[in-house]
């Protein structure tokens, strides 16, 4: 097959950028050329010759040698804006910005199907890990009944350090900001507001169940403390930060949420930055993906793949989506036991269904029980940063 050549118009160089060209620099299979950067402050120290640079978006988006357009910037809003535009003008598009995808997929598909030009984005999810291009690829007929894993590298960092190398919460968060694994402003790691971003994605590919990400519950790590610590400890536990999706008939089930697993579960083994995806379906039953889900290559080689699929004129057919049972739902009804750290006047034990286990001692006190989702998420306790709510399995119904 002939292959394309692309000329690149990229918006955004810092971690992502970087790590693009990088890679782009030291593999020589790839037929695409950088032909122009966007960048918004212009005399930042850059590795690469400053003829790249602009600070005008119209260089690029009316350069009629361009014919994709890399978009890595961090601002979600503006990021639709100009991944809008560049297909508007004819162009392919790659992009790793989970939040504008989760935002305002359907919208940035009718744009590709209108214009006739390819929008890939495997880069959104998992870094290294090609999850998107095998939900659409290889599980294409497979029937898949869910989807979970660890989606956040930094968040993953933090927990390792804090679990395996008892290193405080502040010291490990700080350790993966140092590292570039966690943003300045840690919060959409941090409280699991990253990898609901990257689940609706998910659920778009593995279900063709379209969703906005403020239908899915999120919950973080930030609460967690020594005594969560010492009760994982105890019981053989690691603590992961869990995105899932399971489907149920024409019901959906989709958080994220700290999760307590077994030290023999093979999610446990994957530490520091690095992210895993369990598959389970009806066919190929339980398989595993890991790789780093952090840092400038990984998530560099993720867009070097889509960018490389383009030169053979490459598009997503997300044939689930356009076949999806149009019944099909996101469900919150479901039943999970959970842990919850309290305090001594916690007067909601109404909410769960039935109490399992409880201690109570000067060191904290803590209760396992059987609680509906939607109880959790509409409960005023789970607001209440002296609670903590760790996930003791998936939903047991």
């Amino acid at each position: 097959m002939k292959r394309n050549r692309l000329k690149l118009g990229i918006f955004g160089f810092g971690c992502v950028g970087t790590g693009l060209y990088k890679v782009l620099e030291e593999t020589g299979s790839v037929e695409a050329n950088i032909k122009k950067i966007c960048i918004k402050h212009a005399n930042k120290p850059r590795p690469i010759d400053a003829k790249y640079f602009t600070t005008h978006k119209d260089d690029l988006l009316n350069d009629p040698e361009i014919n994709v357009i890399v978009e890595l910037i961090d601002d979600a809003e503006a990021a639709f804006e100009i991944v809008s535009e560049a297909m508007r003008k004819g162009k392919d598009v790659v992009s790793a910005n989970k939040k504008m995808i989760a935002e305002h997929l359907p919208e940035l598909l009718e744009l590709e199907k209108k214009y006739q030009v390819s929008f890939l984005y495997e880069a959104s999810v998992c870094a290294s890990i090609p999850i998107i291009r095998n939900l659409e690829e290889y599980y294409d007929n497979d029937l898949l009944t869910s989807v979970s894993g660890i989606f956040n590298g930094s968040t993953n960092y933090i927990l390792t350090q804090m679990i395996d190398d008892n290193i405080p919460y502040p010291e490990a968060l700080k350790e993966a900001q140092n590292k570039g694994f966690a943003e300045t402003d840690p919060t959409l790691d941090v409280e699991g507001i990253d990898p609901k971003y990257k689940l609706c994605i998910i659920l778009f590919h593995a279900f063709g169940l379209s969703t906005k990400p403020e239908n899915i519950f999120n919950f973080g790590i930030s609460r967690i403390n020594d005594f969560d610590l010492n009760f994982a400890t105890q019981r053989n536990y690691a603590i992961k930060l869990i995105a899932s999706c399971k489907k149920n008939g024409n019901e959906i089930s989709g958080l994220v949420a700290p999760s307590f697993i077994e030290n023999k579960d093979p999610l446990a083994y994957v530490k520091y930055e690095y992210n895993g995806v369990v598959l389970e379906s009806a066919f190929s039953e339980n398989q595993l993906m890991i790789g780093k889900g952090a840092g400038d290559k990984p998530t560099g080689s993720a867009v070097l793949s889509d960018i490389s699929a383009l030169t053979y004129g490459y598009r997503y057919e997300n044939k689930k989506y356009l076949h999806v049972d149009p019944s099909l739902k996101l469900e919150s009804t479901g039943k999970y036991r959970v842990y919850v750290r309290y305090y001594d006047d916690f007067d909601s034990f109404d909410d769960f269904l039935s109490i399992e286990e409880k201690f109570i001692s000067p060191q904290g006190n803590y209760f396992i029980g059987i609680i509906t989702l939607d109880k959790i998420i509409n409960s005023k306790w789970i607001k209440d940063n002296k609670i903590n709510v760790i996930f003791c399995n998936q939903n047991i119904e």
